[in-house]
């Protein structure tokens, strides 16, 4: 339950469903597997997993949700085998080339011929709705994964008006000033792990681990024009993070001091530890999203339309 990596997005209007009404919602796209010749199936599925009974989890105003994907797993390589087999058949018995569009028939053919044998790889995405902090929060490492949870989202109710925090300085200038000016709030402290990138394309790129952030050494390169594209950070003696230039929050660790707080609860009770995993861990990112977005001199209900 504790999420690892997330993207998060702020609500251009508030949002104001009712568990019950997303439960409906969320009925009309449910998972179901992949069919023998279908090559992917997405839909929502309980948000605690097996052990839950239904889509949508509320916990101190945190609503989880979690979409499971499934797609059939074909080799690019045996395919292309396979197709060149074909074509080498027609061009011999046919004493000509095969035409762009007999190759693409080819194919299809062939997909369809494999899908019924092909393996399948299933993936959950987890993410939670706080309303009253105006997020949504998704544990992926993707943006892409992260935009697909938000896309069935939007299509099982109809809209979805949020947008990505966009601070009026670029994050990467902002994680330059922290190491240059020293400027980071007092809630937060530089780790031991960047990487830096100078201006343009094919500018060059310095990744360092277990360094100190403040030794001459990378002064040098930010003396050299160079900018923090990722940067690790611990917040509130809570949790340990890298920071992306695209405020992605990659490589979440939280603090055995945090997650020993549910400790008591009997193990057994799978549901209550879940339950009370989730609540915490939400608590926790809601504060710590509000603390980092602050550094950034905004706030996520600033992006709620005035009109």
């Amino acid at each position: 339950m504790w999420f690892k990596n997330l993207y998060f997005f702020a609500f251009t209007r508030p949002f104001e469903w009712q568990d019950q009404d997303l439960e409906k919602q969320l009925a009309e796209n449910l998972f179901t597997p992949c069919g023998a010749t279908e090559m992917a199936h997405f839909g929502w599925v309980n948000a605690l997993g097996k052990h839950g009974q239904s889509l949508v989890h509320n916990a101190n105003g945190n609503v989880l949700l979690c979409a499971r994907k499934e797609e059939k797993m074909l080799p690019a390589s045996v395919i292309k085998d396979l197709l060149e087999e074909k074509v080498a058949h027609l061009e011999a018995d046919q004493g000509r080339s095969a035409t762009k569009k007999e190759k693409e028939q080819f194919k299809e053919d062939i997909v369809f011929e494999l899908l019924p044998r092909a393996f399948s790889r299933i993936n959950d995405t987890h993410g939670y709705i706080s309303a009253k902090d105006n997020i949504i929060v998704i544990n992926s490492s993707s943006r892409g994964k992260a935009e697909d949870f938000l896309a069935l989202l939007r299509k099982s109710l109809g809209t979805l008006p949020v947008t990505s925090v966009s601070p009026e300085m670029a994050p990467d200038e902002k994680m330059t000033d922290w190491l240059v000016e020293n400027s980071l709030g007092a809630s937060f402290t530089i780790g031991m792990e960047a990487e830096f990138r100078a201006l343009g394309d094919d500018a060059a790129i310095v990744r360092v681990k277990n360094q100190d952030l403040a030794s001459d050494e990378i002064s040098h390169h930010l003396e050299a024009d160079k900018y923090a594209v990722k940067l690790a950070l611990e917040w509130d003696e809570s949790l340990s993070f890298v920071l992306c230039d695209d405020l992605a929050i990659k490589r979440i660790k939280f603090f055995d001091v945090l997650q020993e707080q549910n400790d008591d609860i009997d193990s057994d009770d799978v549901i209550a530890k879940l339950d009370a995993d989730f609540a915490l861990m939400a608590g926790e990112l809601n504060r710590f999203i509000s603390d980092l977005l602050a550094e950034f001199s905004v706030k996520a209900a600033d992006y709620l339309d005035a009109s």
